[in-house]
């Protein structure tokens, strides 16, 4: 795949000075951060939830005003937001995260095994750029922010264009939170604006990038990251079609149940998750795509549209399902179609940093409606760079399949994505089913549906290319593992160890001692 660099205008003087000011005090602010205590940032972070959590009064209006996501809904991801950080402190104090190890001299081994031992060390200062669609669990204090700080890494967030009043006042809130608490001045610090987030992934004090947004953008910075003298781990979500297949005898069992599932999942919050379930395979013949449209655009009332997020994502949306609409071997079961398409191209804008805004695009009325279309299986192995575009809102294409394997063949073709589903009934062999759905997801459900992400210990949030750049996660502890990495000590006298790995194991953290996982 090839990126037009062109999209990556130089960065400008004002910009360039203010990531160097931002990235010059997370260096500083490093020198303290990296040999801090775990108590010292469970602190820190509590702190930032206590304020979070007692600003919300003016915090949720404030985003539902920029984003007309709702007061229920924002009022939820705060408390997410506010949950996960403290989530990350008790990790951090637990300890299990920084894998510690301990193999004690043994001259019976070939070679023979010094004294050695090993643990994860934080990077140093990171970039965090926000994303439209979570304006505070995956924006300013989001994950990536709450993932890094945990580990003991500075950050500086590049703020998201469709939130710009709700990025500043909760960067304040969490800086004031980290000052009182007695972090490091420099550990935290919000910039603005694209030539700032250019500037930020090129800045030589950077050592890693968190990313949430288009894959043209994501791309293009993915590219910058890469190309630089030094290059740095740059941890992008960009696209993600998250395939669901149901198993004829679950069509046959709860078909109704199924489209009423689909249809709530596929329109929560206009469409606009990450892990929406764009393409859902169904038996042909079924029925299945029209009980979907009665239960997701009823009559087809104007009423159903809602807003978005950003005007030029509706307007990309729009593009994105008439591009689909015109395709030949598509039908439109249900819903609203307008505007010329653009085949073959993501539904998200074409930003380079994440910001939701297309700059030639703009929408008459900033909404979105839901939409169900249909194809076959044979039609999207025939051509799966168009059938497969991500359209970033409330639609879903259902493909009919005349077998199993006819779906495998082309679930194949997706390409990587955040989630897999896969709904059967009791009892049905589901082994090669399975194996294919590991193979192209980070996460594979058996009931339910996509669009819940829980913040917990096993969460995988992260999948093959294009839906991220990277095996880690971005949600859940082992998020921390993306700003991490492992520093072997052999022969060090006990007292320069660091203390998790001294002898006597002074802070009674798990660790594995001669290949034997030891519990305090």
């Amino acid at each position: 795949m090839t990126t037009d660099r062109s999209a990556l205008a130089a960065p400008s003087t004002d910009a360039t000075a203010l990531v160097d000011e931002a990235a010059a005090a997370a260096r500083r602010a490093f020198a303290t951060t990296v040999a801090s205590t775990a108590a010292e940032r469970f602190a820190w972070l509590t702190a930032v939830a206590d304020a979070l959590d007692a600003a919300r009064d003016e915090l949720v209006p404030l985003a539902d005003e920029e984003t007309h996501l709702g007061p229920v809904r924002l009022t939820s991801e705060l408390a997410r937001t506010t949950s996960q950080l403290r989530l990350f402190a008790r990790a951090i104090v637990e300890g299990s995260y920084l894998e510690a190890t301990i193999d004690h001299p043994d001259a019976t081994t070939i070679p023979p095994t010094p004294d050695l031992r090993r643990m994860l060390r934080p990077l140093g200062p990171v970039a965090v750029f926000g994303a439209s669609n979570f304006p505070f669990a995956f924006s300013v204090a989001g994950g990536d922010t709450a993932s890094a700080l945990a580990t003991g890494c500075p950050v500086v967030v590049k703020g998201h264009s469709a939130h710009p009043r709700l990025s500043r006042r909760t960067a304040a809130i969490v800086g004031d939170a980290l000052s009182a608490a007695g972090a490091p001045d420099g550990v935290f610090a919000h910039v603005e604006g694209r030539a700032a987030g250019v500037a930020l992934v090129q800045h030589p004090e950077i050592r890693a990038v968190g990313f949430t947004g288009s894959l043209h953008g994501g791309r293009a910075l993915f590219d910058l990251a890469s190309s630089r003298p030094d290059p740095i781990p740059f941890y992008g979500e960009l696209s993600a079609v998250n395939p669901v297949l149901i198993t004829p005898a679950a069509v046959e069992a709860r078909a109704t149940e199924l489209a009423a599932g689909l249809a709530a999942s596929f329109t929560l919050g206009a469409g606009q998750f990450c892990t929406n379930p764009g393409v859902v395979f169904v038996p042909a013949g079924s029925g299945f795509a029209e009980l979907v449209a009665a239960q997701a655009v009823g009559s087809g009332d104007a009423d159903a549209a809602v807003p978005m997020l950003t005007d030029g994502i509706a307007a990309a949306f729009a593009a994105g399902v008439a591009a689909l609409a015109a395709h030949a071997d598509v039908r439109v079961v249900a819903g609203v179609v307008s505007g010329p398409g653009r085949p073959g191209r993501p539904g998200r804008p074409d930003d380079v940093d994440g910001s939701g805004n297309a700059p030639a695009a703009a929408s008459a009325t900033g909404t979105g409606s839901p939409v169900v279309l249909a194809t076959t299986a044979a039609a999207v192995v025939a051509d799966p760079q168009a059938l497969f575009a991500e359209c970033f809102g409330p639609s879903t294409l259902v493909v009919e399949y005349a077998s199993i394997d006819e779906a495998l063949a082309a679930i194949r073709a997706v390409g990587g994505s955040l989630t897999a589903t896969v709904h059967a009934e009791p009892g049905e062999d589901l082994a090669d089913i399975l194996a294919v759905l590991t193979e192209i997801a980070g996460r594979v459900l058996f009931a339910g549906w996509p669009t819940g992400v829980a913040v917990s210990w096993a969460q995988q949030h992260g999948g093959p290319w294009p839906a991220t750049t990277t095996i880690h996660t971005s949600v859940g502890v082992s998020a921390m593992r993306r700003f991490l990495r492992p520093v072997a000590y052999q022969e060090a006298p006990d007292a320069a160890l660091p203390p998790e790995l001294r002898e006597a194991n002074p802070l009674g953290i798990p660790r594995r001692v001669d290949g034997v996982p030891t519990l305090p």
